[in-house]
């Protein structure tokens, strides 16, 4: 009913609400496009019905990719969409990655019960605590340990009353010993224990390492089994910075190499080696993780605190684009490349090393094409407003240029 309105998809007319009809004219040759409003085109000149403004002419050139957006010179100018051609440069003499200041697991101390029973006092309760070595950990309850002390004291009093010619009384007094020994009790204690000839009803127990506390398995009251785990201590002396690192980059890393860890937070930096990589790679994001150990002298350095970790690797000349001009997926990267005046069309790409603003295109792309370098993801809304779907949708990693 209203001449000269359209539409690049089904919908309906703006002026009267009727149901928009194809157009076989619009297939070819000039239309004419709102420059506020794309989704309102005409085969001839006008007023764009929704705001007034005059529409611009496009020439639509017959043969154009399906897969493909073409934009008017206005449209390029108001969303800043520049191109550029694609060269070789130098890149990666470093990779720059954001980790995360933990535990190193080699330096923690776990501190259980030698024998079971029920914890009478906690003298440590908050996380976080330091717990020096040999400072007194907690009092334990235990019938086991109590009747055992009851036996060596026995044991003394008959060594100091029966003849040693019916009944070895060295022997006994010496296996009641080791199993108090056994039973975490210090020798300290046991030589009070014999000079006194009294058992208290509760023993103290004194922590066998020191650091801080990181968990706290047991509480006042808890009954503990033999063997069950009272507190975990880290020594903070040495931390690990650990780093996640995409796949396509962790070949081009020197695992033998100093890195360099970054410490926004005290504005300071350190060095570490690489002592583990993951040997196991995520199948969904594609990402590894990578761990340095960093000293940690005076205890500055706190666990969670962020880094970031410098690595040097070999330099090579690679094709490389602006790190904005590529946009990134879960499971691919692509990158808008210009195969006409005012023509766009989206490919699969494969990325490597990154350095500062740079990323290395590994496959995808070859030398001399034009790629969008600013204003990608304006393209990439545009072309799912147009076209109702996501280009990064059917792509195909076998489809990639060598």
């Amino acid at each position: 009913m209203c001449s000269g309105v359209e539409s690049d998809s089904p919908g309906h007319c703006p002026k009267c609400g009727m149901a928009l009809q194809k157009n076989p004219l619009s297939a070819a040759g000039t239309r004419y496009v709102c420059p506020m409003h794309p989704e309102i085109t005409s085969d001839k000149p006008g007023n764009c019905p929704i705001c007034g403004m005059k529409l611009i002419p496009v020439e639509k050139k017959k043969g154009t990719a399906a897969d493909a957006i073409m934009l008017s010179d206005q449209q390029i100018q108001l969303g800043n969409i520049e191109v550029d051609t694609v060269g070789k440069r130098n890149i990666g003499d470093e990779t720059t990655l954001t980790a995360t200041l933990n535990v190193d697991e080699t330096k923690t101390e776990t501190v259980s019960a030698r024998v079971s029973g029920r914890i009478d006092k906690l003298y440590f309760k908050n996380q976080g605590d330091y717990v020096p070595k040999g400072v007194r950990l907690y009092d334990l309850y235990s019938e086991e340990l109590n009747n055992a002390r009851q036996e060596y004291i026995l044991a003394l009093e008959k060594q100091a009353t029966l003849d040693n010619s019916i009944i070895d009384s060295k022997q006994l007094v010496q296996g009641a010993k080791n199993k108090l020994l056994l039973w975490g009790m210090s020798e300290s204690q046991i030589n009070e224990l014999a000079r006194t000839k009294k058992a208290s009803i509760l023993t103290s127990f004194y922590s066998t390492a020191s650091g801080y506390i990181t968990t706290l398995e047991s509480h006042e009251g808890d009954y503990v089994p033999e063997g069950g785990t009272i507190v975990r201590l880290a020594n903070l002396s040495s931390l690990w910075a650990e780093a996640q690192v995409y796949a396509s980059q962790l070949s081009e890393i020197d695992r033998n190499s100093i890195a360099t860890i970054q410490l926004p937070d005290i504005e300071k930096e350190v060095k570490g080696r690489i002592q583990f990589v993951n040997p196991e790679i995520n199948p969904d994001t594609r990402i590894n993780l990578i761990r340095v150990a960093i000293p940690n002298p005076g205890n500055q350095l706190k666990p969670g605190m962020q880094a970031y970790v410098v690595l040097k690797n070999r330099q090579r000349n690679s094709l490389t684009l602006p790190i904005d001009a590529v946009i990134r997926g879960e499971k691919m990267n692509m990158v808008w490349i210009e195969i006409d005046k005012n023509t766009f069309k989206s490919i699969m790409v494969e990325t490597g090393l990154e350095d500062d603003d740079r990323i290395e295109i590994k496959r995808g792309l070859k030398e001399g094409d034009v790629v969008v370098t600013t204003g990608a993801y304006l393209l990439n809304s545009e072309y799912i407003f147009k076209k109702g779907a996501n280009p990064m949708g059917g792509m195909d990693m076998g489809n990639m240029k060598m």
